[in-house]
Formats: structure tokens, C-alpha cells, sequence
């Protein structure tokens, strides 16, 4: 059991939150509201400022036999980082620096608990790129590495797994390990980073990460390509790829998801012809070379029965899209039990739409749907009627079925964490499951780290 009195012992009695009241945004995550956990009664907050720090509470939970949950921004939707028995919270947000911007070797140093904006800032104010983007840029460099986060960029620079070059962390067992460093190869002894990184932090805690940058691109230019059916605007997609034009983020949405979301948000969706819209964002070297690619999208998508194209040069206009697309889960909050997560091979995703297409029709409800349609990553909402008639779980595995089937998986982006555990082992094969559970007995073989999360 954790004694309050050893932990202020490490970091100082301000450090320690020991008031219900005081720590109840520690106690919750943006988990959708069907799926959330109650986090336990017995549980304080502790915010060490440094890896030695949180070296000597990992030795003192070892000791003493308490859990600990890391925590970074809070923006997980999986509950990774929910307290659901009794221990200590440990956030990270006192690591907060951006230590370096190093323009010669194109890399930037970087402690765990900085922001995704802190980084973007730091690193665009030396005229350099972070290419990707998760999305919530309150989210935590640590947690972003530690779930591997994704975002709509992944189409032409991948995810946070890319990016990453060097780690230190602290290990179950206190120790602190550096792997990695400034380097674009190295091929010394296992590759001990990459088992860290999609962790979702039962392997050890993220204290500093070493990202590599890229020289800044020109301007982004945002289209969005309507089509009156969502086959055509599927089909699109791999034309697009073997164009040549490999486009930052290639979204699939609903006309009418969009105009709920504008609604919502008491404004409009720009588009008005098609029921069904890619949203492409490209970037080049030169404006040139940006328009070039924009008229070979657009070209392309006309040859594939596109009804309409609505390009969007300036900033202004191209965060007004991006907007009200980022925002379309806040439309239907109210009434949404879960938004999934399925990954198919990027052309089998209107295989994958017409399926859940068939379930809601089937279940009698309505699946609204979005797509990062140039990776197939793919987004299934669950309204929170389907709950309410218990049919909830019974609709996710038969799509998730229906994702494995046509070669995918039950996460992309989000990860497992404590709300898809059950259904795990619909992709996992036993021998595999058998190797993560030894690998985390390797490394946290008394269980203090992460409880319930990741694997079962």
C-alpha cells in the first residue's frame, strides 16, 4: 500500500495531491461515454519533475506493493490511464521542457510531459517540421510514444513510431534506460525502443524523447471532392495513391454528418453538391508543385464520377473544413456509446462501409461513419441506444469480425487499453498473447505498472 508520506518524501509535499476534489480531472480521460470506468476510492495524484524522481517511486512500488498509472495530457479514449485500483496517479506534467532544436542534425529533444503544441511551436520557430499529427495538441509527447498516435497525416508521413529516435525511461523496477539517440540507423542489439513505443505504458514510463524533424513544406492546400455515391469517392482513393500524388491526409465523410457537425458548431459546411466527400490535403516543395497535385486530384476524381471540386487556398478556409471534420464526434456526444477504431487494407475500406452499412440496417439503428480513407482507418460510431438495448457488444464484434475477415485489426490509432481487452484475442492468436505476457513479466515482474491495460 502507498504511504503519501514516502511519496512526498521524493517529490515535495506540493507535489502531492492527496484531496479528492483537487484531483478529479487525473481521475478521467476523453473515453467515450458508453465505456467509462470508475476510477477507485483509494488513489492520489503525485507529479515528480524528473527521471530520478520517478526511478525511486518505481523502487518504492515495488517495495511497498503499489500500483501506478502513468499519465500524460489525458486525451486517451481506451481508459489506459484510468485508475481503476487503488494507487498513485503519476502525471508527467511537470517534464515539461523542450530541451533542444538541433537544425544541424534535423532532430529535437524533448521531456514527456510537453505538449504536442509546445512541440509544434518550438520546433516551426526554428522553420522546421514535426510532420505528424495526432490531433489534440494538448496530448503529451509521452503518451504520444507510448500509443504510437496517429492522425490524419499518417497517409504521406506515417505515425509517431517514424519519428522516433531516441527514448530514456524509466523501467517497472526503477531503473532508467536511454535507447537510441540522434542517429538514422542503428542496428546494435535488439531493437528495445520500438517494444516501447505502442506500449500503452505497461513496459515502463516515457521520460524524454529524441523526435527527427523535416525542413518545412509550402503551404497546404485542402480539397474536398464530392461525389454522389460513396463508392466512386472510395474507388478515388487508390487512383489518387498511383497518381504519383501521395497527399498529407486523404478523409472520407458524410455529406450529412458534415452538415450536422456545421449545425452544431452554428456554422456551414461549405459543400453543398454530393452525398458522399473526400477531403485531401496536399503539400509540395513549391505552390507549383502544390497546385500541380491539386489538379491531379481533381483530375483524377473526375475520371472517377466526381460531381464537384471546392479547393481551399487559404488558411482561413482550409481551417473552416478541418474544423468542423475534427469536431464530427462532438455532434452525436450525447448519444454515443463508442466510436471504434477498425483498421482494413486501405482498398477493402467501402467493403468494410457497406458492412456496417448492412448491420445498421439490420439492428435498426444508425452507424454514422468517418474514414482516414488513405490508410484504412476507419471509425464506426455506436449510438448509445444500441447500449441501452444491449446489443452494443454484439454490433462491435460483428464488426470487428468483419474487419479481420477482410485482413484488419480492432485498433489503428487509439489502442487497447482497458475497454477493447475483450475483444483482443478476436486477432491476437494465443501463441502471441503468450509472448506479450511474458514480456511484461520481464519487465514489471512484480505488476506494479498499468494494470488491466494493453493485454489481458
Amino acid at each position: 500500500m502507498f504511504d503519501a508520506a514516502k511519496l512526498k518524501a521524493i517529490v515535495g509535499e506540493d507535489w502531492v495531491v492527496t484531496d479528492r476534489s483537487q484531483m478529479e480531472r487525473y481521475l478521467v480521460d476523453e473515453t467515450y461515454t458508453g465505456l467509462i470506468m470508475q476510477p477507485a476510492d483509494d488513489v492520489i495524484v503525485v507529479k515528480p519533475v524528473n527521471a530520478e524522481e520517478i526511478s525511486r517511486i518505481m523502487k518504492l512500488a515495488n517495495e511497498d506493493g503499489f500500483f501506478v498509472y502513468p499519465r500524460g495530457g489525458g486525451t486517451g479514449v481506451c481508459a489506459g490511464a484510468i485508475p481503476t485500483r487503488s494507487g498513485v496517479v503519476l502525471s508527467l506534467e511537470r517534464l515539461d521542457k523542450v530541451l533542444e532544436v538541433d537544425r544541424e542534425n534535423l532532430m529535437a529533444v524533448a521531456e514527456a510531459g510537453v505538449t504536442l503544441a509546445q512541440l509544434l511551436e518550438a520546433v516551426e520557430a526554428e522553420d522546421l517540421l514535426f510532420p505528424p499529427h495526432p490531433g489534440d495538441e494538448g496530448a503529451q509527447v509521452g503518451g504520444m510514444v507510448a500509443c504510437n498516435a496517429g492522425g490524419t497525416r499518417a497517409v504521406k508521413y506515417g505515425v509517431v513510431r517514424n519519428y522516433v529516435k531516441g527514448l530514456e525511461v524509466v523501467l517497472p523496477t526503477g531503473e532508467v534506460v536511454v535507447m537510441g539517440g540522434k542517429l538514422l540507423k542503428n542496428n546494435t542489439g535488439l531493437d528495445l525502443m520500438h517494444l516501447l513505443i505502442d506500449s500503452e505504458g505497461i513496459l515502463g514510463i516515457i521520460t524524454k524523447v529524441i523526435f527527427r524533424l523535416y525542413p518545412k513544406f509550402a503551404g497546404p492546400a485542402t480539397l474536398v471532392v464530392s461525389f454522389d455515391d460513396r463508392h466512386s469517392a472510395i474507388r478515388s482513393v487508390p487512383r489518387i495513391l498511383q497518381s504519383g500524388v501521395i497527399p498529407m491526409a486523404i478523409e472520407y465523410v458524410d455529406r450529412e454528418l458534415m452538415e450536422d457537425t456545421a449545425r452544431y458548431l452554428g456554422t456551414n459546411w461549405p459543400v453543398t453538391k454530393g452525398n458522399a466527400h473526400l477531403i485531401v490535403i496536399v503539400t509540395g516543395t513549391t505552390e507549383d508543385d502544390v497546385y500541380e497535385q491539386c489538379q491531379t486530384v481533381s483530375d483524377v476524381c473526375e475520371s472517377n464520377g466526381a460531381v464537384d471540386t471546392l479547393i481551399a487556398e487559404s488558411r482561413e478556409e482550409q481551417a473552416h473544413i478541418l474544423h468542423i471534420r475534427s469536431e464530427e464526434s462532438m455532434t452525436y456526444k450525447a448519444e454515443l456509446a463508442e466510436i471504434l477504431d477498425v483498421t482494413v487494407p486501405p482498398a477493402t475500406v467501402g467493403d468494410m462501409m457497406d458492412a456496417v452499412e448492412k448491420l445498421a440496417s439490420h439492428y435498426a439503428t444508425k452507424i454514422p461513419m468517418v474514414a482516414h480513407a488513405g490508410d484504412g482507418n476507419f471509425h464506426p460510431h455506436l449510438m448509445a441506444e444500441l447500449k441501452e438495448r444491449g446489443l452494443d457488444k454484439e454490433v462491435k464484434r460483428r464488426i470487428y469480425a468483419k474487419a479481420i475477415e477482410l485482413g484488419g485489426v480492432i485498433s489503428g490509432e487509439h489502442g487497447i487499453g482497458k475497454t477493447r481487452l475483450g475483444e483482443i484475442d478476436m486477432c491476437l492468436d494465443a501463441k502471441s498473447l503468450e509472448l506479450m505476457r511474458g514480456l511484461k513479466q520481464l519487465f514489471d515482474p512484480n505488476g506494479v505498472l498499468s494494470p488491466d491495460s494493453a493485454i489481458r
